[in-house]
């Protein structure tokens, strides 16, 4: 638990430019709180002593704002950023090295039994409001962008935003940890960017017809007036 509680730290000052000291991440990181709570009740949860790890849960979600319930298996290098709202299911599993932003929800789809909770592979990032719901796998260092709705499956190392997600980037290529989130290409905008540019070039075209019907209405009321003259 050392170890991982070693690793948990160093994750923070990895991926956090805001901490400046091992006392200030001790103190005021609720996401290092959250998971050093999380950690003493899957211990207790796994000796059978359930309910116990229970009333750790709620201790730990009703201080930091974050609620993991105790059966869930989380990794080391793991960093929750502010934390506020984020939940994790009970057969959840998430890897190591994975970062959870603000709001991000790793839930169900409904009241089945077995797994029924995502499964979160090793250098993933879960961006502010993200819900991953479903039993499904998210592959190692994926990125899930903020707001995004995944309901299934997501390859290793691509980028999936919108709602419901859709993956927008696959290249199989990483470097260090990826935090520019707020970066990822949005789908439903070019999709917009494309309606607008059909609609335009049909206004266009309507323009030219109403201008050709024009000049044929012209020339045959012209024809007309020359016909009448010359009789």
């Amino acid at each position: 638990m050392l170890k991982t509680l070693k690793a948990d730290i160093r994750a923070v000052f990895e991926r956090d430019p805001a901490a400046r000291s091992y006392l200030e991440v001790l103190l005021c990181y609720p996401g290092l709180h959250a998971l050093i709570f999380h950690r003493l009740a899957h211990w207790l949860y796994n000796h059978n002593l359930k309910l116990l790890a229970r009333l750790i849960s709620h201790f730990s979600r009703f201080l930091t704002g974050i609620e993991i319930h105790p059966a869930a298996k989380i990794g080391s290098g793991v960093f929750i950023d502010h934390g506020m709202g984020v939940v994790i299911g009970e057969t959840c599993e998430i890897g190591n090295n994975v970062t959870i932003y603000q709001g991000a929800t790793l839930g169900g789809t409904g009241k089945e039994k077995g797994k029924r909770h995502p499964t979160i592979g090793d250098g993933v990032v879960i961006s502010a409001g993200a819900k991953v719901l479903g039993g499904f796998r998210v592959g190692e260092n994926a990125k899930i962008g903020a707001g995004a709705v995944v309901l299934k499956e997501v390859p290793s190392n691509c980028t999936v935003v919108g709602v419901p997600g859709r993956v927008v980037v696959y290249n199989g290529k990483r470097v260090g940890v990826d935090l520019d989130h707020d970066k990822v290409p949005d789908p439903e905008e070019k999709m917009f960017r494309c309606l607008l540019k059909t609609i335009d070039n049909l206004e266009n075209k309507i323009e030219s017809l109403e201008e050709e019907l024009r000049a044929l209405r012209e020339e045959k009321e012209f024809k007309a007036r020359f016909d009448g003259e010359v009789v």
